[in-house]
């Protein structure tokens, strides 16, 4: 099989925290390319680090929040002018499609009724229930974060690995569930110690660590608190950019 590179295209906030893009994170394994998100200003980050939207093959989406889908109706008006005819599939929680075409509607009215070159295809991924998702196959698991539909933890299988995402949201037996025997868990780590609602922390990803069994571990989404304090982390942390090796 192919090698699998893992790359973050955006390992930041909501907020660009540290200028940080926001979530995007580039799996490709031989002629297979997704993208784990695709936050509002992940075009530009894939500008920056000469990947070409155009290979992308689908889009898998954690939760409908707009630093995790915002991207989608730029990239899809890009892709107008540049893809060809290559189809675009579009993947995450129920909900997506009706999301994904209102967002186009409300940053470029109309463009979510235009005839396009390329087929746009949407996947609603169930909770618990592996779905393929072109070449490669994904389960999402239900995490505490609400976002006006189901937030997911992922298990992507892709290339002969397995690579985890925590996507956004509370601490919840989910992620243990996802990470499980994963050649790598991407995880979330908003604030150092501080727990607030909705987020992952940390101090309670450092507590239950033993718990997560997977190979490798890399941190993300990470707040301005706790790049302040990475000299106290004691796991390894994404930066834009960051190429993985599976």
């Amino acid at each position: 099989m192919a090698p699998v590179t893992v790359q973050f295209v955006g390992s930041g906030d909501a907020f660009g925290s540290g200028g940080r893009f926001q979530p995007c994170i580039s799996v490709r394994s031989g002629e297979t390319h997704v993208l784990l998100d695709v936050g509002a200003s992940s075009l530009t980050a894939m500008q920056k680090l000469d990947l070409d939207p155009a290979s992308v093959e689908a889009i898998i989406v954690t939760h409908l929040h707009g630093d995790h889908f915002g991207g989608i109706p730029f990239f899809i008006l890009d892709a107008q002018f540049r893809r060809g005819t290559r189809s675009l599939v579009l993947a995450g929680p129920a909900g997506v499609r009706e999301r994904v075409l209102q967002a186009m509607e409300v940053f470029f009215p109309g463009s979510s009724r235009i005839e396009r070159k390329f087929e746009t295809r949407f996947v609603e991924i169930p909770a618990r229930t592996a779905t393929s998702v072109g070449a490669i196959g994904v389960t999402g698991y239900e995490v505490p974060h609400p976002s006006g539909a189901p937030a997911y933890a992922l298990r992507v299988e892709c290339g002969g690995k397995i690579i985890a995402y925590s996507g956004d949201g509370e601490w919840s037996e989910s992620l243990v569930e996802a990470a499980r025997g994963a050649d790598l868990l991407i995880c979330e780590a908003y604030y150092f110690e501080k727990i607030i609602r909705n987020h992952l922390s940390y101090a309670t990803l450092r507590q239950q660590r033993a718990r997560l069994e997977c190979r490798r571990l890399i941190l993300t989404h990470m707040s301005e608190d706790m790049l302040a304090r990475q000299d106290e982390v004691g796991e390894a942390m994404a930066h834009d950019g960051l190429v993985l090796n599976l």
